[in-house]
C-alpha cells in the first residue's frame, strides 16, 4: 500500500501563534470602524487586514473583518472578548473573534467519486488547506484505503432509506464534539434537518450547476442534448432547502459542440474540485459572514 506522509510544513497561522480574526455583522451607521479600531488600540493590538463592506449606508447591513494581532493571545484573548461587549452592545454586532493559530478540524463526507476529497487531501498535505483533516466518512468502502495511506481515520456507515436515522446517528457519534466543519465532497446523500441543526453554517457542499440547471439523472447527458455552451459548480453552506443555502463560491467553463458527455463530466469534476477547495480554504480562514441566505466572502 502506498503512503502518504503529510510534510511538516510551516502553515501561515503558525507563523503568527499571536493573530486573531475578528468578525462582525451589523445595522449599518456611523463609527463602527472607528469604535472597533479604537478598541483594539486601546488594548494593545495591532490590525494587519481591515475588510468592510456595506449592503446600504442608510439603514442596511455592515459587515467587517479585522485580523490583527496582540502579544500573548492566548491570555489576553478572554478578557479581550468580554470588554468588546460594550462595544458590540452599543452598535448592536454579532461576533466572533478567532485564534488564527487554532486550525479548524474538518470532516470529510464522501461516496464513490473520488475527484474532490483527492483535491482537499493534495492540497493538506502540501499545507495549502490551514486545517486538520480529523477523519473521513462514507457510505462506501471505495476509498478507505488511499485515505488511511495519509493516516486519517476512515469510517465506513452505510445509509439505506430505512437505516438513514441510525446512520446519522452513528455519523454523529463519531464526529464527536469538536469538528469545527463538514464537508460533503460529493456525498451522494441528502441530509436530514435534525443533522444539520447540529452543523448550522459548517456543512459545505458542491453540486454540479449547469446554466440551464438539469435536474434529476444523468445531469450531464442532459446538458450535452440541450448543447449548452457553459457549465460550472456551485460550492454552498447546507440548509433544509435542496442545494438551496447559502452560495460560497461558484465557476463556470465554456463549452462547446465538440464536447461529448465524457468530456463534460471530465471538466465538471475539475471545476467542482476548484470551487469546492476554494470555499473550504475561505470557510477555514473565517472570511465568510451569512446573513439571511447570502454570504460576504472576504476572499
Amino acid at each position: 500500500m502506498e503512503i502518504h506522509i503529510k510534510k511538516d510544513l510551516p502553515s501561515a497561522a503558525g507563523q503568527y501563534p499571536n493573530r486573531a480574526r475578528m468578525l462582525i455583522s451589523c445595522p449599518d451607521g456611523p463609527g463602527i470602524v472607528a469604535a472597533v479600531s479604537q478598541f483594539l488600540y486601546q488594548h494593545g493590538a495591532n490590525i494587519v487586514q481591515s475588510d468592510q463592506y456595506t449592503m446600504d449606508p442608510a439603514g442596511g447591513m455592515f459587515f467587517m473583518r479585522v485580523e490583527f494581532d496582540l502579544e500573548d493571545l492566548n491570555t489576553k484573548l478572554p478578557q479581550l472578548e468580554e470588554s468588546f461587549r460594550e462595544v458590540a452592545d452599543q452598535f448592536r454586532m454579532e461576533w466572533n473573534i478567532y485564534h488564527a493559530a487554532r486550525k479548524k478540524r474538518l470532516a470529510i463526507f464522501v461516496s464513490k467519486e473520488d475527484h474532490c476529497l483527492v483535491e482537499l487531501l493534495w492540497q493538506w498535505q502540501a499545507g495549502d488547506l490551514d486545517a486538520d483533516i480529523a477523519l473521513v466518512v462514507s457510505n462506501h468502502l471505495d476509498m478507505k484505503e488511499y485515505v488511511e495511506s495519509f493516516g486519517i481515520p476512515y469510517h465506513h456507515i452505510p445509509v439505506t432509506a430505512d437505516t438513514k436515522p441510525q446512520a446519522e446517528q452513528r455519523q454523529l457519534d463519531v464526529i464527536g464534539d469538536d469538528i469545527d466543519v463538514i464537508i460533503l465532497a460529493r456525498y451522494m446523500q441528502i441530509i436530514s434537518p435534525t443533522f444539520i441543526d447540529h452543523y448550522r453554517n459548517r456543512i459545505i457542499n458542491i453540486h454540479h450547476s449547469f446554466l440551464p440547471a438539469f435536474v434529476g439523472g444523468k445531469p450531464y447527458a442532459q446538458a450535452y442534448n440541450r448543447g449548452v455552451k457553459i457549465i460550472g459548480a456551485t460550492a454552498h453552506y447546507v440548509t433544509e432547502e435542496l442545494d438551496g443555502g447559502p452560495i460560497i463560491e461558484q465557476d463556470v467553463q465554456r463549452v462547446s459542440h465538440r464536447d461529448d458527455v465524457n468530456e463534460l463530466k471530465r471538466i465538471g469534476r475539475t471545476i467542482e474540485r476548484v470551487v469546492l477547495a476554494r470555499a473550504v480554504k475561505w470557510h477555514v480562514e473565517d472570511r465568510i459572514l451569512v446573513h439571511n441566505n447570502k454570504t460576504v466572502v472576504f476572499s
